[in-house]
């Protein structure tokens, strides 16, 4: 069950109770309108009759002074049946209104005024005239037919009174079962009502019951899930090769992994808690100046990073490893960084590993100059000895002189190539201005002579005054290399051409943004490279030349580029006349070179 099921149950269980209520009050009220009217129609007979009793009362009080006139003749005794007459118009129309609706009522009023009317005109009005008159009023018929008048209207009168007395016991009668059924029907409403609420809350709790034991199993699931992955990525560090940290925020080491441990000197529980400077004292391996922080650095990249290349990590006894180290950000569930992990490895074995293999390469370098440099000077100091021995045996001045111009050209010839092979192996100890037209030349000089033994014909496009900074010797051995394999490669009767293309900034070989400098294409015409040789180019040991070449020139050379802030790529054709290889290496005018790389 997700938040909105849960959040729907709810208002359903707290809605229904209020839809319930507002059911049984709306029942309710009905109820009680039904009771008020009721109790209404009662106040009305009981209005009807106070009226009636206040009407009879006035009846009465108009013929006791008809009766005290008639006796005394004093007209004292007719002020009752004055006032009487005054008010019982009013208040037998104020007992017709009472009466309402009701049509039976209304009759017996208009019957009860007609006949109060007709014995106040017939008989009181004719006897107050005849005892004013002095007349006898003791006739028995006269009052006698008075008497039938006004008994007529006192049960007029009692008719009213009993009507509405009956009427009201009815509606008290019909009042009460209102109330019994209004009672009842709230008892009856309640209950239903209650066992609703109870029977749909009790489901509603049952559902949510069951959603929270099946919350639980996925928690607790989740939870076992998650402590083995733990114990599954503790394992898994523990395991690795690699030294591994990771610090928070504020670059306080949190975990290391045995590796990183082992390779720092400091215990685990020593370690936590410590700033991971004082525990990862990186410097460089040169300057000795300590690194840029990996933690500062991350949280400003906000990517991974890898550190700079040699970079020495002192452990806590002081001794020293050269490591290889990245870092990279910790990130929360929103992406924002919540720590940093920082993983390294000790290079040192490798360092030294590549450092003889280099050494090595030079070398096979060396080795293979060693034989072109002894023919090229051979040669030179074999026309010197012969012009010697001619001029020991005699010739003229003029031809002395011929022979000894002819030796000096020999001469100088051996001290151009002395001075090259100088040059190939002097090591520079910081960048320095290269002349790449000057050092092509003077690799092209002492490569001359086995141009010649190949049969290969070099074609050169070397402009003027394109140089950069970099190491001579290193670039002296890349291009002796690559030249060497092109003129292999291109075979007897092949060529090798020889290019220096100025660079304006822009995209490189691989697509990455290059900064202005010159690129170096080598090309020759030989059979081209096979596609399934093509990838393993630049791999260590790899070679096509068998107990010849010892498969580390390409990859040394990538090295030495590299390093340069350079590139190196190889095209290469095998199909038609077209076919071929061609190495293009570009160097940067003012490449970023650390001293001592």
């Amino acid at each position: 069950m997700n938040l909105s099921q849960f959040n729907r149950i709810l208002k359903q269980v707290l809605l229904l109770p209020i839809v319930a209520l507002l059911i049984a009050a709306a029942a309710l009220v009905w109820q009680i309108q039904g009771a008020n009217h009721t109790v209404r129609l009662i106040q009305d007979s009981d209005a009807r009759i106070t009226q009636a009793t206040l009407v009879s009362k006035l009846l009465v009080d108009e013929e006791s002074g008809l009766r005290g006139y008639e006796t005394t003749s004093d007209v004292r005794f007719l002020q009752p049946f004055l006032d009487a007459e005054t008010r019982l118009p009013a208040e037998f129309k104020r007992l017709n209104d009472i009466s309402g609706s009701d049509i039976e009522e209304m009759s017996y009023v208009a019957d009860l005024q007609d006949k109060q009317q007709t014995w106040h005109d017939a008989f009181a009005l004719p006897l107050i005239a005849t005892v004013k008159a002095g007349g006898k009023t003791n006739d028995v018929n006269l009052n006698l037919h008075g008497k039938e008048l006004m008994d007529e209207i006192r049960a007029d009168v009692a008719s009213i009174i009993h009507t509405a007395e009956q009427n009201r016991a009815e509606r008290i009668t019909h009042w009460r079962h209102q109330v019994h059924a209004t009672l009842a029907a709230l008892l009856v409403l309640a209950l239903a009502i209650g066992i609703l609420i109870g029977l749909f809350t009790r489901s509603r709790l049952h559902a949510v019951s069951a959603a929270y034991r099946t919350s639980l199993e996925v928690l607790g699931r989740r939870a076992e899930e998650i402590y083995q992955s733990e114990q599954r990525l503790r394992t898994t560090l523990a395991s690795i090769g690699d030294g591994v940290i990771s610090c928070d925020t504020s670059g306080y080491v949190q975990m290391m992994n045995p590796v990183a441990c082992n390779m720092t000197g400091w215990v685990l529980e020593d370690a936590l808690g410590k700033p991971l400077h004082e525990v990862f004292h990186i410097v460089h391996e040169t300057t000795r100046n300590p690194m840029e922080d990996p933690v500062a650095k991350v949280k400003q990249v906000d990517r991974v990073i890898d550190l700079a290349n040699h970079t020495i990590l002192i452990r806590k006894d002081s001794t020293e490893l050269n490591i290889a180290d990245s870092g990279a950000p910790i990130r929360g569930q929103n992406g924002e960084i919540t720590g940093i992990v920082l993983v390294f490895r000790d290079i040192t074995l490798e360092r030294r590993t590549q450092e003889a293999l280099l050494a090595n390469e030079k070398l096979a370098v060396a080795g293979r100059l060693a034989a072109t440099i002894a023919h090229e000077i051979h040669n030179p100091l074999d026309s010197v000895s012969n012009l010697l021995y001619l001029m020991r045996n005699g010739v003229t001045p003029e031809e002395s002189r011929q022979f000894m111009d002819m030796a000096e050209q020999e001469l100088a010839r051996v001290t151009q190539i002395s001075r090259a092979m100088l040059g190939l192996y002097r090591e520079s100890k910081a960048p320095v201005s290269v002349d790449l037209k000057r050092m092509l030349k003077e690799i092209l000089l002492l490569m001359d002579r086995r141009f010649a033994d190949l049969g290969v014909s070099v074609a050169i496009d070397l402009p003027a005054d394109v140089a950069v900074a970099g190491y001579p010797a290193e670039l002296r051995q890349v291009f002796t290399n690559l030249i060497t394999n092109a003129a292999e490669a291109a075979g007897r009767g092949g060529e090798v051409s020889i290019r220096i293309a100025p660079n304006p900034p822009g995209p490189g070989p691989n697509g990455q943004k290059l900064p202005d400098g010159a690129t170096i294409i080598i090309a020759d015409n030989g059979a081209g490279i096979s596609d399934d040789v093509r990838p393993h180019l630049f791999q260590p040991f790899f070679t096509t030349k068998g107990e010849h070449g010892t498969g580390l020139g390409l990859w040394v050379s990538r090295g030495i580029i590299s390093k340069h802030g350079g590139a190196i790529e190889i095209a290469s054709n095998t199909n038609g006349n077209s076919h071929g290889t061609s190495v293009s290496v570009f160097l940067a005018s003012n490449p970023i070179i650390a001293a001592g790389d």
